[in-house]
């Protein structure tokens, strides 16, 4: 991908980033909100960047999909060679608690797999970038995941964890899950775990940012992810250090294939 085309993606994240750091800085509580469905909050900035990015990225490349949270799902993204993956505003209950643990989550799809993922946190004077291949990078500077090979003891962005996990340790956690990923990315956590059913648009630009920081990331279960799904849900996510990939699934597993039996 020429460096025009990928500069052009960065500053049209930005720019929408930017529109929904305004909106936010002038008083979250003011912003017309309602919930999607009980317990998944939307809110007019949602919409506002969703518009934004549609926009801009359309002019960057018109001739890929479109996938986004807060977009009607259009059938028409399977046979695009190449797929916009978008979250407009991750972590929406931090946005309109007034709290920083949001982004805005961009990335570009090719044959199934991320090829740039952009992962904006202006509450946060965050940009993360990764081109596959090519490494990720928080605000400039290269990022490396942990190495280290011990479950017990990981860093895990929670608020309370069960009782089986109580030997990992707490550390702070952001609404967004995609920035919880790009803490495994930046040593800043160990492990990330989600063993809900969640969309494509929460975890593909991470997904790519904590891989090329050498992260390991898969499904809760282990299995490789792989976007732009006729039914564009993944169950759950694995992000970690690699060294501890195989003692997670080993945890986890049984309790993600509950989730997937509920779902069948």
């Amino acid at each position: 991908m020429a460096e025009a085309k990928l500069r052009a993606i960065i500053d049209s994240v930005s720019e929408a980033a930017d529109h929904a750091l305004e909106l936010w800085a002038g008083g979250a509580t003011r912003v017309k909100r309602w919930e999607k469905e009980p317990g998944q909050p939307v809110c007019e900035a949602d919409l506002a960047v969703n518009h934004m990015l549609y926009e801009a990225l359309g002019r960057i490349d018109a001739q890929a999909g479109w996938l986004s949270e807060e977009t009607a799902d259009n059938p028409a993204r399977l046979s695009a060679q190449r797929l916009w993956v978008v979250d407009p505003i991750d972590g929406t209950k931090d946005y309109l608690a007034g709290k920083p643990g949001w982004s805005v989550s961009v990335a570009l799809i090719e044959q199934g797999q991320p090829i740039i993922g952009v992962l904006a946190a202006p509450a946060r004077n965050e940009l993360w970038i990764a081109r596959v291949g090519e490494g990720a990078h928080r605000n400039g500077r290269p990022i490396r995941a942990s190495a280290r090979v011990r479950l017990a003891g990981a860093r895990v962005p929670a608020e309370v964890l069960p009782k089986a996990d109580d030997d990992l340790t707490i550390v702070h956690r952001p609404n967004s899950i995609a920035l919880r990923m790009a803490m495994v990315a930046a040593d800043e956590a160990d492990l990330v775990a989600g063993l809900r059913w969640g969309g494509e648009w929460d975890i593909a630009a991470a997904a790519l940012i904590a891989s090329e920081a050498g992260a390991a990331v898969s499904d809760a279960i282990g299995r490789p992810l792989v976007f732009n799904q006729p039914d564009p849900v993944t169950l759950g996510v694995l992000c970690c250090a690699p060294g501890i990939q195989d003692a997670a699934v080993e945890r986890l597993s049984e309790r993600a294939k509950r989730t997937q039996a509920e779902r069948l």
